[in-house]
């Protein structure tokens, strides 16, 4: 394989191919993620012939994966003439694949008719991954996101409307102290909203620096543990999915939570309120547990 790192996946794609047909990320404004920034990231597309000979020289090997991931960080931003050619070649390659997933922007979705969604489905693609981030319209200015509620809403109803499972995420603590009630609240509207399949939160991080998130928010200050439990307090209460496999256990989280929501709800709060209210009941990772 020809990557151009640094590759990123999602975690529970760890026994998938990573299959790089786009480098980095066409939008790549989201002041909060560093992923696509390095010079060898500009975002692009890998040309057919070049792509060809990589799923040849897979289709080769005794053991055939049984999955693919389509990296970089959206390739779904490709039209959907391309991304059929690209499934019909992963088909006719390798015929033991049973699913392909890959990262998404909700505004890729929304650039899309449900009738060619549906086509991509019969095809292959079973399940993508949306960063969401956030269900607050002020937060997603603030993190230059370019998306709003209501787009992000609309592009997770026309991934069920075609079939296509999503996996979403929201960043705890994105709104910083000032906003976290807000960034809760309204992102537990949006998750009722779209009743997702998969839903997962991380802890917002800056291992590199929070120089480039500060230009765009230059007030935010983090939550502190206690806070970030707080929020996740609003977010589950605030919460009425009906059958989302809910995990909470990213390596930046300080506290692990793993559910279906609804029925797992009330254990999952419990645990929250526990951590909140009683420290030292509930095992939390320590800083040097949380591998960021």
């Amino acid at each position: 394989m020809n990557y151009i790192e640094p590759v990123f996946r999602p975690p529970s794609e760890w026994k998938s191919y990573i299959f790089q047909i786009t480098n980095g990320c066409s939008w790549n404004q989201c002041t909060f993620c560093e992923m696509y920034t390095a010079p060898q990231k500009r975002f692009n597309f890998k040309p057919r012939d070049a792509y060809l000979k990589e799923l040849e020289n897979v289709s080769q090997l005794t053991e055939q994966p049984r999955r693919i991931f389509l990296a970089d960080g959206d390739a779904m931003t490709l039209s959907t003439r391309r991304l059929k050619q690209v499934l019909i070649d992963i088909r006719e390659f390798l015929p033991s694949i049973n699913r392909v997933t890959s990262y998404c922007l909700p505004r890729n979705i929304i650039h899309k008719s449900v009738k060619e969604l549906l086509e991509l489905r019969d095809l292959g693609l079973k399940m993508v991954y949306v960063g969401c981030e956030s269900g607050d319209d002020e937060v997603l200015t603030k993190v230059s996101k370019g998306e709003t509620f209501s787009s992000t809403l609309e592009a997770l109803q026309k991934l069920k409307a075609a079939g296509i499972k999503s996996s979403v995420m929201i960043l705890n603590g994105l709104g910083g102290q000032s906003l976290s009630h807000q960034h809760a609240v309204n992102s537990a509207r949006l998750m009722n909203a779209a009743q997702p399949e998969y839903l997962s939160t991380l802890v917002v991080s800056f291992p590199t620096g929070k120089a480039r998130f500060q230009s765009s928010f230059p007030e935010f200050k983090p939550l502190t543990q206690n806070q970030l439990f707080q929020e996740m307090e609003w977010l589950l209460s605030e919460l009425d999915l009906k059958k989302t496999i809910f995990r909470s256990d990213h390596a930046s989280n300080y506290l692990v939570l793993k559910g279906v929501l609804g029925q797992d709800k009330e254990k999952l709060l419990n645990k929250v309120r526990s951590a909140l209210t009683l420290p030292g009941t509930i095992p939390i990772r320590q800083e040097w547990q949380r591998g960021l």
